[in-house]
């Protein structure tokens, strides 16, 4: 039964994971389908990815309070209700429309399935469910332009979201069969704080439309909302805050949200960067292109189950400082192979090395970040963690490509990306030195 929960929360949680890239490939063919101007374009990519972000924290708290198995099959028929609709769209602003639904659908639901796994798996047996449902993670956001190619390719653009159709009905009659309905304790006491929940959606939206626009002035905007945010929170922490702060006073809870950033940061970096010179520099097709981002993703989904069973047994500080130190390795291979004139198949170690350090990083920060939050709340923790995880895909996507846009030449921008990544990467495993070694849980029967 527990893998039946596994592999259903992984299935809805690859959907919306996937929806963060697979859509970038359809673009040119969405243009000239329904007349869209570039600005309308990159509105279809960015509303979905500020409502998800928008509303993380407030939905992993709902799962408190209402159960995570009543708003992880919400989150599901909305975001797959929300797909078909985008498939359907006649004009570019019904397709934003909905886009910003499909988002709103993955940010109810994705939150709970961190929630899902912490509630039915044992300690013991964690690591290695979250090895797996990182592994889908890194699967799902590098795996979407490979998928998109195909589907567009072969069908329409219309297909990357009707293709969620027949998954959501799948995911969704499964979770009702196999997920139990279980609360967690306190769940009647989370009510929800409404000031905190307008200051957090606000904040987090705004400041993500400033990073993915460019916009500084809505960045100090978006960051003053957010310190506004904390201090309502400071005051609301005797009564049922929307973020405890007491989460924060776990270090490997603080540390291991930085790591998941930094490889979010990193994942997007290196799929930006290689979609771009793929295509624009060696002139692969949108399939080739995707088939050849095939295969860091597939050593992230084999490696990530693995890392995840070192969790809580060996020395975090090795685990993180190695799996980093291979990631940043993968990068700098690339970046010493990316000239403009060597054959794409040159360029396979390095994406390899980025796939394995993803892999050997992805899992054991989550199970860890995770692995001492009260069962009262999994759902603020998980709200948290996958708050930050879309900040650093948003960080990543805005610093990376601002350095690629400072040449016009892509193979000249290139190294300074690459390096930057690679400085982040080495700079969060220099960090994690301070990861504290968790008590060591006795196998379950």
């Amino acid at each position: 039964m527990r893998r039946a929960v596994l592999a259903t929360v992984c299935l809805a949680f690859f959907m919306t994971m996937l929806d963060t890239t697979i859509v970038n490939i359809a673009i040119p063919d969405l243009r000239a389908d329904l007349g869209a101007s570039l600005g309308q374009a990159l509105w279809v990519l960015n509303s979905y990815t500020l409502a998800f972000a928008g509303l993380l924290l407030t939905c992993g708290r709902l799962g408190d309070r209402y159960g995570h198995r009543s708003v992880f099959l919400a989150g599901l028929a909305v975001f797959t209700i929300a797909s078909g609709l985008c498939g359907l769209a006649q004009d570019p602003a019904q397709l934003i429309a909905v886009r910003v639904l499909q988002g709103a659908g993955a940010a109810l639901l994705m939150p709970q399935t961190l929630s899902i796994i912490m509630t039915v798996f044992p300690p013991d047996r964690r690591g290695a469910a979250f090895g797996v449902w990182s592994g889908v993670a890194g699967l799902a956001t590098i795996a979407g332009p490979a998928v998109g190619g195909v589907l567009v390719d072969a069908l329409t653009w219309r297909s990357v979201f009707l293709v969620n159709l027949p998954l959501g009905v799948l995911a969704f009659v499964a979770g009702r069969v196999v997920i139990p309905p279980g609360g967690t304790p306190g769940r009647r006491r989370a009510a929800l704080d409404p000031i905190g929940v307008l200051l957090s959606s606000a904040g987090l939206s705004v400041l993500v439309f400033a990073l993915l626009g460019g916009e500084p002035y809505l960045a100090v905007l978006g960051g003053l909302l957010l310190i506004a945010f904390v201090a309502h929170q400071r005051s609301a922490q005797r009564r049922t805050p929307l973020l405890p702060f007491r989460l924060f006073h776990d270090r490997n809870f603080t540390l291991m949200n930085a790591v998941l950033m930094a490889a979010l940061f990193a994942t997007v970096g290196l799929l930006i960067t290689y979609t771009l010179y793929l295509q624009s520099v060696l002139e692969l097709s949108p399939t080739q292109a995707g088939l050849m981002l095939a295969p860091p993703s597939l050593a992230t989904l084999i490696i990530s189950p693995l890392a995840g069973r070192l969790a809580g047994r060996v020395d975090p500080r090795l685990i993180f400082g190695l799996g980093l130190s291979v990631f940043a390795a993968g990068f700098v291979l690339l970046a010493l192979f990316s000239d403009g004139r060597t054959n794409a198949l040159a360029l396979l170690p390095g994406m390899l090395l980025c796939g394995v350090g993803a892999g050997a990083v992805f899992a054991p920060a989550n199970a860890l970040a995770m692995r001492e939050v009260p069962p009262e709340l999994n759902g603020a923790a998980s709200g948290v963690v996958s708050t930050l995880r879309q900040v650093g895909t948003v960080l990543g996507t805005t610093v990376v490509g601002a350095i690629l846009q400072t040449e016009t030449n892509l193979v000249q921008a290139m190294p300074a990306a690459l390096y930057t990544v690679v400085a982040v990467l080495l700079t969060t495993a220099a960090a994690t030195w301070w990861t504290r070694r968790p008590a060591v849980q006795h196998t379950h029967p």
